[in-house]
This record gives structure tokens, C-alpha cells and sequence, in this order.
């Protein structure tokens, strides 16, 4: 069966063992929230509450916060153009306890398996300044297209009794977009507690395709975990933010560095390595990487492992409908789906001639976040959960269509548009305090002017063979403004990634087209220096192609190391001050955001460059 969550006591638990075993939960699915559409003055509350919340069968309950008590949050369901007002209220009382424990363990010798993969502190003192966060937050809707002031700007979080409100538009095409926490400096904790949740919008392209919905419809929102212990060594259901050391003391700091947070068990839809009873029939998962820093590799396979191919079809990404539907083809090699944290994927899933068949989704991807190059950091458990197919076939008369959104364009570069260029910095490189940056750059107009190598400076030299050099403009969260961008234009953003980690960079607001990757030899950067002894260089011998899955509506990009990924968005239906950033949410507590505004391109005549750093600064031609 699938459950239908209406919330969990804290009832008597057995005792945990050591060992969790898996697909022995039902897959809970959210209750469904469909605001009222008679009055848009009328706001819907959501309140942030405490719950109790039973991750596995074999573990005590475990203490969380959920929007309306749930965990993940209500899916919220709207159709285009239903403007709705929703109050996010703050009813966790003053004083009650921060539900995360976070702990920083150092790393171990290479060739074992890394703190990451298990649970426990490990001998290490809990982090008392985590153990002291109030209940402060702020609910930001990833993906939607609402002013600036209904965003869920990071440094507007409320406390206990007040209410964030937030007016959402939803005139956008049909899409899967999610709501989760952004607090400035603590999101990396308060999504941890459980502050997640989806939300759909309806339009009538969607409704024409007639896709499986109802019970066929489910959403699938991974989140990885891990878990504290008690005195024995056994789970205690404590959730346990556990980091691992990688420099002891930053000598910039004086602080230890640590990379971001991976944990050993999958939780989907607030449970450890669920199961769910299926049909014989189409089904329709709406799939989002909740987690951290965690990146899924998924595969389909059976109770021995084989792949199971040919079931698993890609209709929707980030931003909607795909023009046509992708095959996810889980052949003998085993290729996977590739899910970074806040992706979301629209997949539909054939059953039909699997009756009574048992299927499992694993992730074939590493526990270790993102760059770090331990072979022994392999996932020590791969579960993420399992379908039950049932016997008997049921009438199914959907059929995959060939064509899924008509009214989808691609963009092209021929659009009239403006250049920004970002740079992703080396961790550790000078002034960086240890820590990931983000760079925004401005092309120097005399490049005698400049010294190189010097902090800051970036020269690039391109496909053309043309080298340009630029100059760092931010780097931190609080620098002065950099882009200032009008409503309605087009603009291409340009993210270089100087490091061996995967930034899934994610820009509020717009919705964006990848146009294309380039790989470029970036080991002209020198940390120590801050900017390019050499250029970095286009490398015309390795070729990128975009995957077919990536030519859709996007705000989250996956930029790989030593790679410049290009995207193309439209900056329109809101004014205000948006921002950027890291998805790692380790990465963006640390300081890999940046705000942009948009304004009326009528307005942005009268810049006297003061208060907005010259909107012109920030492009780089």
C-alpha cells in the first residue's frame, strides 16, 4: 500500500540494532493542499510545528519540525494563474529544543571508509551554538516567479508567533516546483529538520496529455540522514549533521574547514529505504532531491541487481514539460539518472509487464560529497526503495505521447541578451577563509592596466583563441551589488568552475535553457596567488554535449570542474532583490550566494551608480 501521512505519535519504541533493515515501511505520501481560489485576500496559513516522526520501524521516534506537522510538508496544489497568499507562521514555542545534533569528526586514512558512512558522533562534542539555534525561519518557493518580497529573502526569518506572507502568482506553465527553509547562515540545519515540501501547478497544455494521476501520481522527495547513537553503539533516532574534517585550522581563521554533509541513510518522504505497492499499470513519480549536498546517481534494478531497462521515461525537468519525453535506459553498463540537490524530475514509469515483479531504486553514486577523491567513500548502502508490483494487470489505456509540450521554445544565442561571468573558486584559495566563492567578474577595457598575476584577476581565452581578462568585482555574500538586470531581458550567465567539486548552481526567479558545456585546462588559477599565472584555456579535444534530459526549463545547473556551462533565461514577471547560489546548502551557508534586482529598464536610466554599483558593471560583454 501506499500511506497517506496524517502525522506520527511518539509511541514505544522497540530497541534499534545496530543494522536498519530495509523496505519494510510504507512510502507515506503527503496530504495534498489546495488553496481556496474565491479570495486571494484570504491567505492560507502553513505553520512550522514540532512532530515526532517514526523514520524506520526498528527506530525510536525521532524529533522534527514539519510544515502543518508533516514531514516532508503538505504538497501544495495550484492551477496557472490562481494567485494565492500563503502565511508561513512560526509555532515552534520559545525555548524547545533545536531537533539537530552537529558534530565536525576528523577525516580518516585514505582507503577507508570515510566518518560519513555511519552513524554516531564518533567521540565528538556536540556543537553547542547549533544546540542553542532558535526556531528562526523563512520558507523560500523554489523555482517560482513572485516579487522580491515574497521570495523568502534569507535574512527575513521570523520567530516563534509571527507569520512570513508571501503572495504567489503561479502564472507559469504547469511544473513541479518545492518549498523548503533558507534562514541566512543556518539553512544547512533547519532543512535538516525536516522543512521541505512540493508544490504542483496545473495548466491545461498538462491536462490534455491525460498522465497518470490520483493515486498514480506520487511524489518522491530524497533526503539522505544520519542517525546519533546512544552509549551501546545503537541508533537512538536523533537526527546527526555529522561533517568531516578536512583542514584542521585554516590559518586565514583559525577555524577547521569541513566538507558538506552526506549521511548514510535515504529517507523518502520522511522515511528510511521505504516500499511502495504499485499496479501493474503507468505511474507518475515527481521526483526532487531534497538533501544537502548528496548527488544521486539512480538505477532501476531487480531483486538480483539487473538493470531494468526500458520502463522509465523523463517528461518534465525543473521548470516543466520537456518537448518530448526522454528514455531512462538502464542497460547491461548500468548508466544512471543523475539527480543534484534541488533538481526535480517528471517521470513516468511502465509497470505494465512487470506484475508481480519487485524492483528496487538504488543509488550507484558515492556517500562522499562532491570532489573528494576517496575510492572507499563508495555508498555503504545503496537502498533508496523498493516498488512491489502487483499480480494481477490492471486497465490501463494511457499511451507515452510523442510530443509533450507544444508550447515549449528553445532558446538561442542569437536572441539579443547580456553576458555575466562567475566564477567558482578553489577551496582554500587566498582570502577565501578555506571555503568555496563565488566570483563575479567584469572584463577589463585595457588589459595593460592590469598586473598579472594578481588577486582577482582572471584571464580566459576562448574558443576563438581571443584572451580576455577579467577582474573579480564580489566575492562575498555582503559586497556591494553587482547585477542589476531589466525586467523582460534576456541574459546569459556563464559559470567557470575552477574546482574538482559539482556546484548545482540554482538562480532564483527565472526560468533558464541550457545552451551549452566547455571544457577548459584551468590550472593556469594558482590559489595561492588568487588569479591566473596563465590563462585557462578552451580545450577544444573534449567534446560536452548537453544530455537530452537538460534541454528543458531549468533553475539548478550541474557545473563540473574545470567546465564553463552557459544557460540563457528571461528575467520577467517580478521586480525586486533575488539571489544566487550554491545548492550545496553546506556551500551556501558558507558564503557561495550573491543578490541580484531586477528593476524597469525605464528606471535603470536614472542609476547614479552609487546605490546599485552601476548596473553596467557586472556585464561582461
Amino acid at each position: 500500500m501506499i500511506e497517506r501521512i496524517a502525522g506520527d505519535g511518539a509511541g514505544e519504541a522497540a530497541p534499534a540494532p545496530d543494522e536498519l533493515v530495509p523496505y519494510v515501511t510504507p512510502l507515506p505520501v503527503p496530504p495534498v493542499l489546495r488553496p481556496g481560489t474565491s479570495d486571494v485576500l484570504r491567505e492560507t496559513e502553513i505553520a512550522v510545528r514540532p512532530t515526532w516522526v517514526r523514520l524506520h520501524p526498528q527506530l525510536p521516534p525521532t524529533l522534527m519540525w514539519g510544515y502543518d506537522g508533516h514531514v516532508p510538508g503538505p504538497t501544495i496544489e495550484v492551477r496557472r494563474g490562481q494567485r494565492v497568499r500563503i502565511a508561513w507562521t512560526n509555532r515552534v514555542p520559545k525555548g524547545s529544543e533545536y531537533p539537530v545534533t552537529s558534530v565536525e569528526v576528523p577525516a580518516r586514512t585514505p582507503g577507508t571508509p570515510p566518518p560519513s558512512t555511519e552513524p554516531g558522533r564518533e567521540g565528538a562534542e556536540p556543537n553547542k551554538d547549533v544546540a542553542a539555534l532558535p526556531a528562526w525561519t523563512v520558507t523560500h518557493l523554489h523555482g517560482a516567479q513572485t516579487g522580491g518580497g515574497n521570495d523568502g529573502w534569507a535574512d527575513n526569518a521570523v520567530g516563534f508567533g509571527d507569520a512570513q506572507l508571501s503572495e504567489y502568482p503561479n502564472d507559469h506553465q504547469a511544473v513541479q516546483w518545492w518549498y523548503h527553509d533558507h534562514a541566512m547562515n543556518i539553512t544547512r540545519w533547519n532543512v535538516h529538520t525536516g522543512l521541505y515540501g512540493t508544490y504542483l501547478v496545473r495548466d491545461d497544455e498538462e491536462d490534455a496529455l491525460q498522465l497518470p494521476s490520483g493515486n498514480r501520481e506520487i511524489p518522491l522527495l530524497l533526503a539522505d540522514r544520519n542517525l546519533d547513537t546512544d552509549e551501546d553503539g545503537r541508533l537512538n533516532g536523533r537526527l546527526l549533521h555529522k561533517t568531516v574534517i578536512v583542514q584542521q585550522r585554516n590559518p586565514e581563521t583559525g577555524k577547521p574547514v569541513s566538507i558538506p554533509f552526506t549521511g548514510p541513510y535515504t529517507t523518502v518522504n520522511g522515511r528510511i529505504w521505504p516500499y511502495a505497492d504499485v499496479d501493474a499499470a503507468w505511474y507518475r513519480f515527481r521526483l526532487v532531491n531534497a538533501s544537502n549536498a548528496r548527488i544521486y546517481e539512480l538505477a532501476l534494478v531487480d531483486e538480483d541487481g539487473n538493470p531494468v531497462p526500458g520502463v522509465v521515461h523523463q517528461i518534465g525537468s525543473d521548470g516543466g514539460l520537456l518537448p518530448r519525453p526522454v528514455p531512462v535506459d538502464f542497460d547491461g553498463a548500468l548508466p544512471t539518472l543523475t539527480v543534484a540537490p534541488a533538481e526535480r524530475f517528471d517521470l513516468l514509469v511502465d509497470f505494465r509487464g512487470l506484475a508481480g515483479r519487485r524492483l528496487r531504486l538504488v543509488n550507484k553514486g558515492r556517500n562522499q560529497p562532491p570532489g573528494v577523491p576517496d575510492p572507499a567513500g563508495d555508498v555503504r548502502y545503496p537502498a533508496v526503495m523498493e516498488f512491489r508490483v502487483g499480480e494481477d494487470g490492471c486497465p490501463d489505456t494511457f499511451e507515452l505521447p510523442e510530443v509533450l509540450s507544444g508550447s515549449f521554445r528553445r532558446l538561442t544565442h542569437d536572441i539579443p541578451h547580456g553576458h555575466r561571468l562567475i566564477v567558482l573558486t578553489v577551496p582554500g584559495t587566498k582570502g577565501s577563509g578555506g571555503h568555496p566563492e563565488i566570483w563575479e567578474m567584469t572584463e577589463v577595457d585595457d588589459p595593460g592596466d592590469i598586473q598579472v598575476p594578481s588577486e582577482g584577476v582572471i584571464q580566459l581565452t576562448g574558443a576563438d583563441g581571443t584572451t580576455k581578462t577579467y577582474r573579480r568585482i564580489s566575492r562575498t555574500f555582503n559586497d556591494g551589488l553587482g547585477f542589476t538586470i531589466a525586467e523582460g531581458s534576456y541574459e546569459q550567465w556563464s559559470f567557470l568552475n575552477l574546482a574538482p567539486i559539482v556546484h548545482p548552481m540554482h538562480i532564483h526567479l527565472a526560468d533558464f535553457q541550457l545552451l551549452g558545456r566547455d571544457a577548459y585546462d584551468v590550472s593556469g588559477f594558482d590559489p595561492a596567488v588568487g588569479g591566473t599565472r596563465t590563462p585557462i584555456a578552451f580545450d577544444p579535444a573534449v567534446r560536452l554535449p548537453l544530455a537530452p534530459n537538460e534541454l528543458g526549463h531549468k533553475d539548478v545547473f550541474r557545473v563540473p570542474g574545470g567546465q564553463i556551462l552557459r544557460v540563457m533565461g528571461r528575467f520577467d514577471g517580478a521586480y525586486g532583490r533575488f539571489m544566487y547560489h550554491c545548492h550545496l546548502l553546506e556551500h551556501e551557508d558558507m558564503g557561495m550566494m550573491r543578490p541580484f534586482v531586477v528593476m524597469p529598464e525605464e528606471a535603470m536610466r536614472f542609476d547614479h551608480g552609487g546605490a546599485h554599483g552601476g548596473h553596467g558593471e557586472g556585464h561582461t560583454g
